[in-house]
């Protein structure tokens, strides 16, 4: 049975250009890049190629790119050394971050009693500027904003330029969890003025156990992990050369190819709208995820109008692979904590979530399938 995967807001299948440069580095490349030596020196180089790379796509300096493990990694070292190490009294958020960044601010408060104010969201989704903007002149507290970029769930872009501007204007820091929009979107980190985002290469195609942090040197961040001075002193322990490689081999061909992937997978994106339209009334679509200016082209956040729990089970018999609504120990489905922010009591109560997303690999194809699948399982 061949398999049709539409959960790439997960993760995304590797490219094979990327598994070529990395098994080239692991067969040639294996040594220590702290070590002074060829071998040593010639990994050292792989590093930072990449991080150059990097930093010239985000129009910053190669010293703000340290290489962390995944993006759940990075937001950890930000939010944690920024409370720790510069001074943050006060962390302004949203309840529909991602886990990594909502568990941390958690963690920040209950250890070093740091306030935490969320923002309010509208019935979309969206976060209100104008009361962060109030937020920062009421207090002179030291202030971290961290707000993601794109919604991993339910796709809602940040105006993050807009929001980067209030921040510096009142002299917060600002961190944004980029890891669903990081070359896929166009970022200039010259022009926005964010202090901090992040990275997990395997959004784009990439190997899992690879990201980044960017980190503005200005700020002064300090390490979380102890034990070497690897990357600026901000992360101990031997770089992951060969996930590097790999990380800089996807970043690259996703750059370069970014307005042709783009184009592409939002037509999917606008079929797949419309067939779902057209063939499953009383579908809900969650968010901005309809909306090309607001919203991330590689999402789609979908109520259905029924209640079926085992609808991702079902679709992954028929090889359908998609992201459904986390599960409570009942085993019954909720809405996800993202859905459970926004959605009506009724709506949670009478539809099933599912998130469908797309890669320049997704073919319409592909959505004819998924549709008529749901069509069948819905029973219209």
């Amino acid at each position: 049975m061949e398999k049709i995967y539409l959960d790439n807001a997960a993760t995304t299948p590797i490219l094979d250009e990327v598994i070529d440069a990395m098994v080239a580095v692991m067969k040639t490349n294996y040594g220590n890049p702290s070590s002074t030596h060829s071998l040593g020196q010639e990994a050292k180089t792989i590093l930072e190629e990449n991080r150059r790379l990097i930093a010239n796509e985000l129009h910053v300096s190669p010293a703000e790119i340290i290489f962390t493990s995944c993006g759940t990694e990075s937001n950890n070292l930000i939010i944690k050394s920024a409370v720790e190490n510069l001074g943050v009294e006060r962390i302004i958020t949203t309840e529909i971050e991602h886990k990594c960044v909502y568990e941390a601010v958690l963690e920040v408060k209950n250890r070093n009693g740091v306030e935490v104010v969320y923002l309010k969201l509208n019935e979309k989704g969206d976060v209100n500027l104008d009361e962060l903007e109030a937020l920062l002149k009421s207090s002179d507290k030291v202030t971290l904003v961290t707000l993601m970029h794109a919604n991993n769930e339910i796709g809602n872009i940040l105006d993050l330029e807009k929001t980067a501007k209030i921040c510096k204007e009142n002299n917060a820091y600002l961190h944004s969890d980029t890891v669903q929009t990081m070359a896929h979107v166009k970022l200039d980190f010259s022009q926005i003025p964010v202090d901090f985002a992040s990275c997990s290469a395997h959004k784009f195609h990439g190997p899992k156990g690879a990201g980044f942090a960017f980190i503005r040197k200005s700020t002064h961040l300090r390490a979380q992990i102890h034990g070497g001075t690897q990357e600026r002193s901000l992360r101990a322990g031997t770089e992951n050369v060969v996930g590097i490689a790999g990380l800089g081999k996807a970043f690259a061909i996703s750059v370069d190819h970014m307005e042709q992937f783009s184009a592409q997978i939002q037509e999917v994106k606008d079929y797949a709208i419309a067939q779902l339209t057209e063939k499953i009334p009383g579908i809900l679509f969650n968010g901005r995820c309809t909306e090309k200016e607001r919203s991330l082209y590689t999402l789609l956040s979908l109520s259905l109008p029924s209640m079926n729990p085992l609808i991702g089970l079902q679709l992954d018999i028929k090889g359908i692979a998609v992201s459904q609504g986390s599960a409570c120990s009942s085993g019954a489905a909720k809405p996800s904590s993202v859905l459970s922010k926004i959605l009506t009591e009724e709506v949670q109560q009478s539809t099933t979530p599912l998130r469908v997303s797309f890669s320049h690999q997704t073919t319409k194809q592909d959505i004819d399938v998924l549709v008529e699948a749901l069509v069948e399982i819905l029973g219209l």
